[in-house]
């Protein structure tokens, strides 16, 4: 985005996520992703180390792994492999969930098998690294390198790919196009580039991006409101049956159809309008379990659990009975659920900041930044959101330079329960926003998974970029650190929605 650019509108799709603008002024490339899973292909930078093979089992109980899979989503692989190994699924774990439609290289420890045991499995490359004390976590990725191919691209795709590069070069606080020489204004491809570091839309839900107004209704203390959103709340993208189930949900419940699409659309952008579940419905769960299908299985325990309490629709939005009715998915869902209003709300800030011009390489008077990841692989810029350092105005040069040098990033808050806001504009940004979602840190004390303490996460997601071209189409080359979305970076590329990929 050179100075003189206007923000352009991102896709109404991701806008409802708050994901408002592009940084790129370039026109998009088009073209598709997954073509084939070569097209999209994942490694994952390890930050995990092993003992040798033939290490004491007693003291190294977890077999580690490497595995290459060809469009193998993680989950299923994981069942496959404790299938084969005639283990349970929980002694399978790893460091990071890939995409199925990919080829995809990752680290996975098994509890107490040896390698000899490790079976063939169609579509994986399996090979034994060692022994480890403990099983992977989440922690325990650095982050992933990127190969992807965008198919079926604009026949002049190189040349916005180059527009494109020179604005993200320039966002990330590289020079200005006219201070770079001749030969890399024409086509600076290989390039340091920034991107804000939006959550992607997978956070959300792709085709049904509800986890977010889910999490807000959890954190409004509002659970009858939330499970009907996860349980009824039909969209558009959903096949004729499951509209139908849950169009049954909302007619338990009772459901202002006015209020409804008001809540739709206001919570999407962040609106305070919410409660769309007026408790005038008839309430009968039995006839909702009858219409909802078995694919839809974690909305069904949440409807069982109200027919087995016989749940009255007009209970207080607040009563136990909801939460009991909430708490019937996995608990991994339960935290995503909050955790997706958090994201949302942190898009919000990011979307803010850019529409207000403020600078996202360094930071500004009420700033709060974090340092970089020392141990990280030299590949990523990498935060470290552990050590945080506000910044007022006699620090602001001091720390734009370690910004300038990598060496720290300048952060917006996922909101909880320990956050504390910034002060001065950054500060402005993040409680009007909380205040136009209608939640605030104090909210997300929360029972059980719900809970959540908050961190603070960079705003600014840096990368060095290698871009070839295979027969017009362009091939992109990058690594992110964990918790980062591959989508984030090419979307500046595509200008296409998300659904359109």
């Amino acid at each position: 985005m050179a100075p003189e650019h206007t923000l352009r509108e991102a896709h109404p799709t991701e806008r409802a996520v708050g994901i408002e603008y592009y940084v790129s002024d370039a026109d998009g490339i088009g073209g598709r992703l997954r073509e084939s899973p070569e097209d999209f292909r994942v490694r994952e930078l390890e930050a995990f180390d092993a003992e040798p093979l033939d290490a004491d089992t007693g003291s190294y109980p977890e077999l580690v792994i490497r595995a290459t899979l060809r469009d193998w989503d993680t989950n299923d692989f994981a069942r496959r492999l404790s299938d084969a190994l005639g283990v349970s699924r929980e002694r399978v774990s790893w460091a990071g969930t890939k995409d199925k439609r990919a080829v995809t290289t990752q680290l996975f420890t098994v509890r107490g098998v040896d390698a000899e045991d490790l079976p063939e499995i169609r579509g994986a490359e399996v090979e034994a690294l060692g022994r480890a004390g403990r099983s992977l976590s989440f922690g325990d990725l650095a982050g992933n390198a990127f190969e992807i191919r965008v198919a079926d691209a604009v026949e002049d795709a190189p040349e916005r790919v180059a527009a494109a590069v020179r604005d993200l070069r320039w966002f990330a606080g590289g020079d200005d196009v006219g201070d770079l020489p001749a030969a890399e204004r024409e086509f600076p491809i290989g390039a340091t580039v920034g991107v804000p570091n939006y959550f992607g839309q997978q956070r959300f839900g792709s085709r049904r991006p509800v986890t977010h107004v889910v999490g807000l209704a959890i954190a409004r203390n509002d659970p009858r409101e939330a499970v009907r959103l996860y349980a009824g709340n039909p969209s558009e993208t959903e096949p004729d049956d499951t509209r139908a189930a849950r169009d049954r949900v909302d007619a338990a419940f009772g459901v202002d159809d006015a209020v409804a699409d008001g809540v739709a659309d206001s919570d999407a952008a962040g609106g305070a309008e919410r409660s769309a579940a007026d408790g005038t419905g008839d309430g009968d769960w039995a006839a909702c379990l009858d219409a909802i299908p078995g694919k839809l299985r974690f909305e069904r325990s949440m409807v069982h659990r109200l027919a087995d309490r016989g749940v009255a629709p007009d209970a207080p939005a607040d009563h136990d009975d909801w939460w009991h009715a909430l708490e019937a998915v996995p608990s991994n869902l339960q935290r995503l659920f909050v955790n997706a209003a958090q994201s949302f709300c942190f898009n919000r800030f990011v979307s803010e900041r850019l529409r207000r011009g403020l600078p996202f390489d360094r930071p500004v008077a009420g700033d709060v930044v974090c340092f970089a990841d020392g141990d990280a692989p030299e590949e990523l810029y990498a935060p470290d959101t552990d050590r945080l350092q506000r910044v007022d105005a006699d620090r602001v040069d001091v720390v734009s330079r370690h910004c300038e040098r990598g060496r720290a990033f300048v952060t917006a808050p996922l909101v909880g329960t320990e956050t504390e806001l910034g002060d001065g504009e950054p500060g402005e940004i993040e409680r009007e926003v909380l205040a136009d979602v209608g939640v605030e840190p104090g909210d997300f004390a929360l029972p059980g998974e719900f809970d959540s303490r908050g961190t603070r996460r960079a705003i600014l997601l840096r990368t060095d970029l290698d871009v070839t071209f295979e027969g017009g189409d362009p091939r992109f080359g990058f690594a992110l650190p964990s918790g980062s979305y591959a989508t984030v970076l090419l979307r500046e590329f595509t200008k296409r929605g998300p659904l359109d990929l």
